[in-house]
């Protein structure tokens, strides 16, 4: 008994770290509210955002998402300039994942309420990069490119670490999901399936390409992080994974900035991956459960 008591002690505190990390001081009570405010919800509990959206999986996803996206000159401008993601890494973080959570599992006015929030703040963003190209955040073509950016690196995520993989049908429900989620920001006909999906990257493709603040993002998502010491190990094999999950062009772009403690052989990326999420699985506490209908 006394053993339990103490792993039980050891994982809600872990879980607690964890949560806190990601979702913030107001993380707890934002949890509540989002799961269990009655009303009408954007996606049914048995669709399957709800469970790649809610799978440990996603830190791989989330990690590998940022890389990809930077690879966007004009997107990585914009971030660059504008997120505040070196001063305040954390809070971007919160806000992140606050909106994924709000739009996947909260009411439908959430939902409406937190993408109007964030095309408020994304109609204020403008400004050229160093070589005088205009941008803006509301563009469509920026918006699908950070849409599926995201969809594709945590769908693969979950393919490959998630508690339970999808069918094929599911993954292309899945892109339909969250295909809603990015035309209600402003995205140009987002992705609805696999090949649509393969042909939206393809035709991004030729944009794509290692900069400067890229390289630099990259630097400081995967060489220094603010973490304490402890965090560094499992860090370092979120990292790894993440670094695995890209596409291989993607890859090799982002390689010369991979850390020599994250330079590892895809089999130990993927064991370490799997290692990760499974702790961090079994740490996070369940979700509340939803009010019941009616």
């Amino acid at each position: 008994m006394a053993r339990a008591t103490t792993v039980q002690r050891i994982r809600r505190h872990a879980g607690e770290a964890v949560f806190l990390r990601v979702a913030g001081p107001d993380g707890p009570r934002n949890r509540a509210r989002i799961h269990t405010t009655p009303g009408p919800r954007w996606f049914a509990p048995e669709r399957p955002v709800r469970r790649v959206h809610g799978d440990a999986s996603m830190f791989v996803g989330g990690l590998a998402a940022l890389l990809l996206q930077s690879l966007h000159p004009l997107a990585m401008a914009a971030v660059a300039a504008h997120s505040g993601y070196r001063g305040d890494p954390w809070g971007r973080l919160h806000r992140t994942s606050t909106f994924l959570a709000v739009t996947t599992f909260g009411t439908s006015s959430d939902a409406e309420a937190a993408v109007a929030r964030v095309r408020e703040v994304h109609a204020r963003i403008r400004g050229r990069t160093a070589d005088g190209i205009p941008y803006r955040a509301d563009d469509p073509e920026l918006l699908t490119w950070v849409h599926i950016a995201e969809a594709d690196c945590f769908l693969r995520a979950h393919q490959r670490y998630g508690r339970s993989p999808l069918d094929p049908a599911g993954c292309d429900a899945y892109l339909a999901d969250t295909a809603r989620v990015a035309r209600a920001l402003g995205a140009d006909r987002p992705p609805e399936s696999r090949h649509e999906l393969a042909l939206r990257m393809e035709r991004y493709r030729p944009a794509l390409r290692s900069t400067a603040a890229s390289r630099d993002t990259a630097r400081f998502l995967l060489t220094d992080p603010p973490l304490p010491g402890a965090a560094r190990l499992p860090y370092a094999l979120l990292t790894a994974a993440a670094v695995d999950l890209l596409p291989p062009w993607a890859k090799a772009a982002v390689a010369a900035e991979v850390p020599a403690a994250a330079r590892m052989p895809p089999v130990a990326a993927r064991a370490g991956g799997r290692a990760l999420t499974r702790a961090i699985r079994w740490a996070l506490p369940p979700s509340p459960p939803p009010p019941p209908p009616g």
